[in-house]
């Protein structure tokens, strides 16, 4: 094994210098402990990346809000068999009793679509979109079919949050995952307003370009509609890094590779869930073609499975523009790379990361 830190340490300083990254975070751990912590870049001009600095990473923040879930899950506060209804009776609307908890963690329970005409003010007013989203009518039959529930998925999880503990989802997160994990100010749905200056400005690479080549029709806009659509216009708003938006969050990478080794193993005497129930984060439940994204992807409860390059029931969530983050259980290992230069394939640089740190560790 040769030495992980100095090996991504130094891939990523030549990312930077190519300029194909401008600022980036990676980080990993392994039994518990951490493994590579390393900085690359300006979060600003003029203003380098340290281990500090918090990422908008978008949908990287759906795998927060999911061990949010098994952790009260564990604790017996809710049931990810039982239907939604029954922590918020008002979802049954148009038929939708039946969906579970655990049709909307494998984003099957048929409500991929954001509520019609939102904007960036109603992502504020939790409430008023709670209501919006109970009322929406299911567009199949839940568990008959998975689309990517890019807004939703957050919201509705965090609604259930909200009703079973009777606090806000940003309380429920940093008393039961990041206080006891020590990353109460490095995992983030909202920002607070005194921890603005610690975020990274976020810049387009190639991102636009690849959703703009989408059709106009194409279920990915019913999803994410334009008005909210991630990206560097969004994302550097204040009004928009704020609001507590349950789909999406900002972070740093140290505090998701920390999160996710206490979803499988023990960090520092903590440790979030059961290895049975780790076991079931990392089982697929569904691998069928995903409506709104258009390819096959192998879902279980609340993550997408099957990371390149790891073992078996290795499962995390991505983010747009590229941040990624998730545990290999079977390697006993989890990776984290946020970064504020957002692409896609092929200009992405996570795998090629993700290689090399896995690479030096074994």
């Amino acid at each position: 094994m040769t030495n992980p830190q100095a090996a991504v340490q130094r891939l990523i300083d030549e990312l930077v210098a190519s300029g194909r990254e401008t600022g980036l975070q990676v980080a990993a751990y392994r039994g518990g402990l951490p493994l590579v912590d390393a900085c690359a870049g300006e979060a600003h001009p003029g203003s380098a990346v340290d281990g500090r600095t918090l990422f908008n990473s978008w949908s990287t923040g759906k795998g927060t809000m999911s061990a949010l879930v098994h952790v009260l899950a564990e604790r017996g506060l809710l049931d990810d068999t039982a239907p939604v209804a029954e922590y918020w009776p008002e979802f049954a609307a148009h038929g939708k009793q039946a969906v579970t908890l655990a049709h909307v963690l494998t984003h099957s329970a048929g409500v991929p679509q954001a509520p019609e005409g939102v904007t960036l003010a109603d992502l504020a007013d939790w409430d008023g979109m709670c209501a919006r989203i109970a009322d929406l009518r299911p567009q199949w039959e839940a568990g008959t079919a998975t689309g990517y529930h890019a807004l939703t998925f957050g919201y509705i999880l965090g609604e259930v949050v909200r009703r079973v503990t009777g606090r806000p989802i940003v309380q429920a997160l940093r008393e039961e995952i990041t206080e006891p994990l020590g990353i109460a100010d490095e995992l983030l749905f909202g920002v607070p307003s005194a921890e603005l200056p610690r975020v990274a400005r976020l810049e387009d690479g190639n991102w636009a370009a690849i959703v703009a080549s989408r059709p106009a029709g194409s279920a990915f806009f019913e999803a994410a509609p334009p008005a909210i659509q991630p990206g560097p216009d969004l994302g550097n708003r204040t009004a928009y890094l704020t609001t507590d938006v349950p789909s999406a969050g900002t972070m740093t990478a140290r505090a998701l590779a920390r999160m996710y080794a206490a979803l499988i193993g023990e960090v520092d005497g903590v440790r979030l869930v059961s290895p049975e129930r780790a076991a079931r984060i990392g089982t697929v439940v569904t691998a069928d073609t995903d409506r709104v994204l258009g390819i096959p992807v192998p879902k279980g409860l609340g993550y997408f499975l099957g990371q390149p390059g790891t073992g078996p029931g290795a499962f995390g969530c991505k983010g747009s523009g590229g941040s990624i983050a998730y545990a290999d259980p079977a390697n006993d290992l989890t990776f984290a790379f946020t970064h504020n230069r957002l692409t896609a394939p092929p200009a992405d640089c996570a795998q090629l990361i993700a290689d090399e740190l896995h690479a030096a560790a074994t």
